[in-house]
């Protein structure tokens, strides 16, 4: 039995099956991972859903790690909650993406699709509450499992119970296109908490404007995660970096450059940070040849028609832009849409200009990291409706993520800015970055789950 136990969709490993019939184990990381590690292994566990075909052999075969407890749950239900509801439902809901006119359509197949997601949760209450000491503290991770504290408080009243929304939470207005019945099973499964978390004032004020928390026990509480400097800084100079810093060099120049690292995810922007940076070429004809747009954009949730049709459009808009105003010895945007991390830090580090304009975003780590490791400075172009904005608004140059001609202006205003502003705002910057690494931002919620109701 354990008295500290996290739940979340992905856990902190999976497997690979090869031809051979051999597994071969992948260990991630992140803030859970390095929160958990505080804690001995003895006295927690860790439960999470079998991804893939791997995952499920690896349950099949009494596989696992000491300490996490993987969930094989039926692919069928295992799709209509995790794409049908939590990434078609819950995600375009707290980011507010619906195409109103068309979106969305709540009939017989989601609610279908909706007894899936609270199937889903249910394994996971159920597995929770098997495994908790008495009195244990569960902290339960995102949107994807929204119904769980509800659900584990009528199997395990004696439990402390905290849940972390790692997306914003949606508008009232928003939150009022679900039904009426699955918006109060909503709310009543997070309000079975004792503590719920979100990254921003904004996010939380949003809850707590939907939701009557009143009388009901539940603390809404804000923990910014932060980034481990440390850590990002031994990463960002491995060897394989320096490597592909001096390609990306040899590529760029001695042109400046705006960088952007993200998801080809809708709420991302990346087509309107495209369009932005071609008004930019257009508006000042005098950075043509004179700067580079180093753009990753990941493949993101390509099983979903709209994220393929998302990626190949920042595809093709990329090679308009370079069809328009390259030239022999300039390509205008160099864009990855593989998913390369020592590429990513290599150009965190040859940063000149970070641009990060989500339509509405959680937090969005990439805004505190690049700061961090850029090796000249950088000046950040900051979305309003970024949840950083909150911490670094203040050193930034915000931005109306749909005003595509006031970005072109920032983007501007970033490029030319003085070096010595530029290297004051990035250490401000890096130090409000770094406020709440990931073991101290877990850590806290766990202290305050354990300590006086």
């Amino acid at each position: 039995m354990a008295t500290v136990l996290v739940a979340s969709n992905r856990g902190p490993v999976s497997y690979v099956l090869g031809e051979d019939g051999s597994l071969d184990t992948r260990r991630g990381g992140g803030g859970l991972v390095s929160g958990l590690s505080a804690v001995s292994s003895q006295d927690s566990v860790w439960v999470c859903a079998a991804l893939g075909e791997g995952d499920r052999e690896a349950v099949r075969r009494g596989i696992g790690e000491p300490g996490v407890r993987m969930l094989d749950i039926d692919p069928d239900v295992y799709a209509d909650a995790y794409n049908g509801i939590a990434n078609s439902v819950l995600w375009f809901l707290h980011h507010h993406l619906y195409d109103v006119p068309r979106e969305p359509v709540y009939d017989a197949e989601f609610r279908r699709r909706w007894e899936s997601y609270r199937a889903y949760n249910r394994a996971f209450a159920e597995a929770l509450a098997g495994a908790a000491d008495e009195g244990a503290a569960v902290l339960v991770q995102d949107y994807h499992l929204a119904l769980v504290p509800g659900q584990l408080r009528e199997l395990r009243p004696d439990l402390r119970i905290a849940h972390f929304t790692h997306t914003p939470w949606a508008s009232p207005e928003y939150l009022r296109m679900l039904p009426d019945d699955i918006r109060e099973e909503l709310l009543w499964g997070m309000l079975g908490a004792d503590e719920l978390g979100f990254h921003t004032t904004a996010w939380a004020e949003a809850f707590a404007a939907g939701a009557d928390v009143t009388g009901t026990g539940t603390r809404v509480a804000v923990h910014p995660l932060g980034v481990d400097a440390e850590e990002l800084r031994a990463l960002a100079y491995r060897p394989a970096v320096d490597e592909r810093l001096a390609e990306l060099r040899a590529e760029v120049g001695d042109r400046k450059t705006i960088v952007r690292v993200d998801r080809t995810e809708l709420s991302k922007n990346i087509l309107r940070g495209l369009l932005a940076y071609r008004e930019l070429l257009t508006a000042h004809p005098e950075w043509r040849g004179r700067v580079v747009h180093l753009a990753s954009a990941y493949p993101s949730r390509q099983d979903l028609e709209v994220y393929r049709s998302y990626t190949s459009a920042v595809a093709e808009l990329a090679e308009e832009i370079n069809a328009e105003f390259g030239t022999e010895d300039w390509t205008p945007v160099l864009v990855s849409v593989k998913d390369d991390f020592t590429r990513s830090l290599a150009a965190y580090r040859l940063a000149d200009v970070a641009l990060v304009n989500p339509v509405r975003d959680g937090m969005n780590l990439v805004a505190k990291e690049i700061p961090v490791v850029s090796e000249e400075g950088c000046a950040l172009v900051l979305s309003r409706e970024a949840g950083a904005y909150e911490e670094l608004g203040e050193d930034a140059l915000t931005v109306n993520p749909f005003d595509v001609s006031a970005t072109a202006e920032a983007l501007h205003a970033a490029l030319t800015m003085p070096p010595s502003e530029r290297a004051d705002r990035t250490k401000r910057l890096a130090t409000a970055s770094t406020a709440l690494p990931p073991q101290r931002w877990f850590l806290n919620q766990l202290e305050a789950l354990r300590g006086p109701a």
